[in-house]
């Protein structure tokens, strides 16, 4: 029986061009973007020779994957790096990017955040086509696409492959000259530059560019492609201009550290107007407000300014747990719900407390919360939520759940709070969660929130493991010496 789907983060992606260090530039951006993914990681370092690129790929974090001696070895001055939480493609080594493929054209690796809609199709297309893969990713279709460019078409071979993918995807890219970087037209995830003395920086964030003391330059926008070789940075816009911007606004709520900045915004202090909104359409009369460590801290900083209602952290994490929402187990993720957050009960004893948390998306860690709370002898427990109700999946590279284990959508919000033994719950609207970041609605995708999806997919591939299920139903169909036979036919 397979393990449902767990709602998780994406991938952070990390480059760097031009600088004598930068296996261990690339380590440090890591670690900055380990937030992002904590299954996998990987570093591919190239030197301008010729040769081979190096490669270090491994499962869990990146300080478990290398050590001093592996940075020695990753010698170069060009990297790209990657940690993964897989939203296509199961969890194991042979998924870990980045991916390195030899072409015609010289080595190229990839590192991908995002998912692609169209995996599936184009995958059976190149298979066909003649095509062998060697993981379940959808990232390696792109490497594929671009080792088969059409010179009827023209342009160039990575435009031309990535004018073929649908969906979600922040590249970096490395060649046997250059490191690239492209974002799809929709800039569903974020992407940015920086400058460290002569060398090019590309990152998924800003914090991991604040990290290695690089300087911020600006965003990789939507549908551009930049590269960094030695003529210096060079940009194109091969794409036709989309009717609409999709970045995901849940960088904002959750994923983004807090110290990094998007759209020019600080993510802390749109968090921290997210509890002010908060505040104001859902207030209350209580003793304290409660973040829930650490996503809901800087929302519930604000609710408490706007409410007037004392600050507490009545909850302490254990920093050595890891977080639940990354988890690919089951068992961990419910073994993480008891361990991972320790009340303080003098704090709450008697208390009517307010529990200020960034999402819930199942309901079982703040079902466990309340129960805590109310053990702990408090008097009323109030759930405020800074963003609105998660009613539908996301397709663009969040693995959230299949909708009908979303809270929210098989629960009015009065059945919600009964369910979670609660006093009452209140959800930041969609108005207020726009607001609070001070950009506009038509920069962001909310379909999580409002089913609105900015590109169409096909409901049967909406699986993690699509491409797992393809290739399994694909063997299926023939007999295993049948299929031998044909093979060597």
């Amino acid at each position: 029986m397979k393990t449902p789907h767990l709602p998780t983060h994406e991938c952070g992606v990390f480059g760097v061009y031009n600088h004598p260090n930068a296996a261990e530039l690339t380590y440090y951006g890591l670690y900055a973007l380990q937030h992002r993914g904590q299954e996998s990681a990987g570093i591919v370092t190239a030197k301008d020779d010729g040769k081979a690129f190096a490669i270090k790929r491994g499962m869990g974090l990146v300080g478990q994957i290398f050590k001093e001696n592996d940075l020695k070895e990753l010698a170069g001055t060009r990297a790209i790096g990657h940690v993964r939480y897989s939203t296509t493609g199961s969890s194991t080594i042979k998924n870990a990017q980045p991916l390195t493929v030899e072409t015609g054209k010289g080595q190229i690796a990839i590192a991908h955040n995002g998912n692609l809609v169209n995996a599936g199709k184009l995958r059976d297309e190149l298979e066909a086509d003649g095509s062998i893969f060697q993981t379940t990713t959808d990232s390696e279709i792109i490497l594929h696409l671009i080792s088969r460019p059409n010179p009827a078409i023209g342009g160039g071979s990575l435009a031309q492959a990535l004018s073929r993918v649908h969906g979600a995807y922040s590249l970096v890219l490395m060649g046997e000259r250059e490191v690239i970087a492209a974002r799809d037209p929709f800039g569903f995830r974020p992407l940015v530059i920086g400058k460290l003395e002569d060398a090019y920086i590309f990152s998924s964030e800003t914090c991991a560019l604040d990290l290695v003391g690089a300087e911020f330059v600006r965003e990789v926008a939507p549908g551009e492609i930049v590269v960094a070789d030695e003529s210096g940075l060079r940009s194109f816009m091969p794409h036709a201009e989309p009717a609409r911007e999709a970045l995901c606004i849940f960088e904002f709520v959750y994923f983004a550290r807090p110290d990094s900045q998007i759209g020019g915004r600080n993510v802390s202090h749109a968090r921290t107007r997210m509890g002010r909104e908060l505040a104001r359409l859902h207030p209350v009369d209580a003793d304290i407000v409660v973040p829930v460590p650490d996503s809901g801290t800087y929302a519930a900083l604000g609710y408490s300014e706007q409410a007037g209602i004392p600050l507490d952290q009545a909850f302490v994490r254990n920093h050595y747990i890891g977080r639940s929402f990354l988890q690919p187990s089951q068992l961990i993720r419910d073994f993480n719900v008891r361990v991972k957050l320790n009340l303080i009960r003098s704090a709450v004893q008697g208390k009517r407390v307010v529990v200020v948390d960034d999402s819930i998306v199942r309901g079982t860690t703040a079902r466990a919360r309340v129960t805590n709370l109310r053990e702990a002898g408090a008097k009323e427990v109030h759930i405020r939520v800074s963003c609105p109700p998660h009613r539908f999946s996301c397709h663009y590279g969040i693995d959230f759940p299949d909708p009908k284990d979303l809270l929210a959508n098989r629960m009015t919000r009065a059945e919600i709070t009964k369910y979670l033994g609660a006093d009452s719950l209140g959800y930041l609207d969609v108005d207020g969660m726009v607001r609070a970041t001070g950009l506009s609605a038509r920069k962001f995708c909310m379909a999580c929130f409002t089913g609105d999806y900015p590109v169409a997919f096909a409901p049967e591939d909406n699986n993690k493991e699509i491409l797992e299920r393809r290739r399994e139903r694909a063997a299926s169909l023939v007999p295993e010496e049948e299929s031998r036979q044909k093979f060597l036919l």
